[in-house]
């Protein structure tokens, strides 16, 4: 038995399935934009430990500290070992305590990571925006802070990956 208030509720539940039909019928919910080839080719970065897929650049930690000061110490301090975000220098020596301090050069295995990292992610506020020579003057800046590299040594596409990072030894590949 249908009352007034089912029989309105029944015509609205009915509008809004012929609705959801219409929208279905479309190849998505209709919200965004089409990503151009250039965008997927600017998302899909792959960067393996051993180098392969490290693009052309150079960059040294004496160039990578001018860009670190403008675009990184707001968030990480001006040595990398304070700010709202997270500390990117020291922590030697306490992966295995019961306080670790996680910094590129305590806990990352691998240098080419760093690289990677930082290219797709930062700076926070304009991810993506750092040309491949900043992005190796930043990475070996971050390695210079952490007494990996000297402060004049060139890194790029065959250098990176021949750095041995301190924590390297304490991953092991998955099955």
């Amino acid at each position: 038995m249908f009352t007034r208030n089912s029989q309105t509720l029944t015509l609205i539940a009915l509008g809004a399935s012929a609705a959801w039909s219409a929208v279905g019928a479309q190849e998505g919910p209709g919200l965004g934009v089409a990503v151009t080839p250039e965008q997927v080719e600017g998302w899909a970065l792959t960067i393996l430990p051993d180098g392969t897929g490290l693009p052309p650049g150079t960059g040294t930690a004496r160039v990578g500290a001018e860009i670190y000061a403008a675009k990184c110490a707001a968030c990480h301090g001006a040595d990398g070992t304070g700010g709202t975000n997270d500390q990117l220098a020291g922590g030697h020596g306490t992966i295995a305590t019961a306080a670790p301090v996680r910094t590129v050069g305590s806990y990352w295995p691998y240098a080419t990571t760093v690289f990677d990292y930082v290219r797709r992610a930062m700076p926070l506020t304009q991810p993506q925006s750092l040309t491949n020579d900043e992005t190796y003057a930043l990475t070996a800046y971050l390695l210079h802070l952490n007494g990996i590299v000297d402060e004049d040594d060139v890194i790029d596409a065959r250098a990176l990956p021949r750095i041995e990072m301190p924590n390297r030894a304490n991953f092991v590949r998955a099955p």
